[in-house]
């Protein structure tokens, strides 16, 4: 048979391709950015909770082709490995805050004493401007409920030539037990929480010296550094100052990322999750309605160096590897 040798060839291919096959090692999965791609998700907030990742976003809803923001709710997913997200039942819409007229805009969630306190960024019904309000949760995924009945920051507590200063706001509780509220456009604000979460302890104070600060402040910690990152200049990139207090002074110490993607705005959350560090953001990667009023949640890696500055996070479409 002339072709025996051929044949008994493919035979033993066909034979030894499964083994092959099963003998590789099963590929990581990765997540692909953006993360969320079956709604249009916005100003990422994210609380490491008992082994979870519990992510906070806005929802972008306005309808094509309008370029606007439309948002009336914030959406919530789970993850135990940065790669599989669960998402749960919107935990909060503006109409939870009856003083509130709309504009589910950023927002933050921490928890202290087993509840879990939203800070959210809307648009008063009564005083002229933004303001923030908090709502407050037995469990991370809702349902939450106005903590107060009122605002707690309205925008007549600060002064500034806008009505949008008084939103974005980032809570960080430091190693006393100190609770601080960070916020602004064009000014940075920052003032002492009390233990119950829900009112100021004394003053409201600018941070002064954030070159190019536009909005989207958010502070973290890592190996005795504060960090306060923030959107700078417009469109937006991403930078950040480092302290050795919460309270500053703040240096100065340059970009985190470039403008994202189509997108005019970004903002960021920074957080620590099974020994590695992970940044998101958003971007208007999606086609074909992505932009600067229709974003999408993405996450990349973020590293620091030996003498804790923060390297320049490289903005990918693959996200990242499923953490173990």
């Amino acid at each position: 048979m002339k072709n025996a040798p051929l044949i008994g060839w493919l035979a033993g291919l066909l034979l030894t391709a499964p083994t092959l096959v099963l003998g590789q090692a099963a590929p990581v999965p990765v997540a692909g950015n953006p993360i969320i791609k079956d709604k249009y998700t916005a100003d990422p907030a994210a609380l490491v909770h008992k082994g979870t990742v519990y992510l906070y976003a806005g929802h972008d809803e306005a309808p094509a082709p309008e370029q606007r923001y439309v948002m009336h709710e914030w959406l919530c997913y789970s993850s135990q490995d940065m790669v599989h997200w669960k998402e749960h039942p919107s935990p909060l819409n503006v109409k939870a805050f009856a003083w509130a007229k709309d504009d589910a805009w950023a927002s933050q969630v921490i928890e202290r004493g087993g509840k879990f306190y939203w800070y959210a960024a809307v648009e008063h019904g009564s005083i002229p401007g933004k303001s923030i309000g908090v709502a407050v949760s037995d469990s991370p995924t809702g349902p939450f409920k106005d903590a107060r009945g009122s605002a707690l920051i309205t925008n007549n507590m600060t002064e500034s030539k806008i009505s949008w200063d008084d939103i974005d706001p980032t809570v960080f509780i430091d190693d006393k037990g100190q609770a601080y509220l960070y916020w602004g456009n064009t000014n940075c604000y920052w003032a002492k929480l009390k233990p119950n979460m829900t009112e100021l302890d004394g003053p409201i104070n600018k941070v002064s010296n954030l070159p190019g600060f536009t909005e989207a402040p958010w502070v973290h910690q890592h190996n005795g550094w504060y960090y306060l990152s923030y959107a700078y200049q417009f469109p937006e990139k991403l930078a950040y100052a480092m302290s050795r207090s919460i309270e500053g002074p703040w240096e100065f110490k340059g970009l985190l990322n470039e403008v994202a993607g189509n997108s005019n705005t970004n903002h960021q959350a920074i957080i620590d999750f099974k020994g590695r560090s992970y940044f998101i953001y958003h971007n208007g990667s999606i086609p074909t309605d992505g932009g600067s009023f229709r974003r999408s949640v993405c996450v990349d890696y973020l590293y620091y160096n030996k003498d804790g500055t923060i390297k320049r996070v490289q903005m990918t479409t693959e996200s990242v590897q499923a953490a173990k």
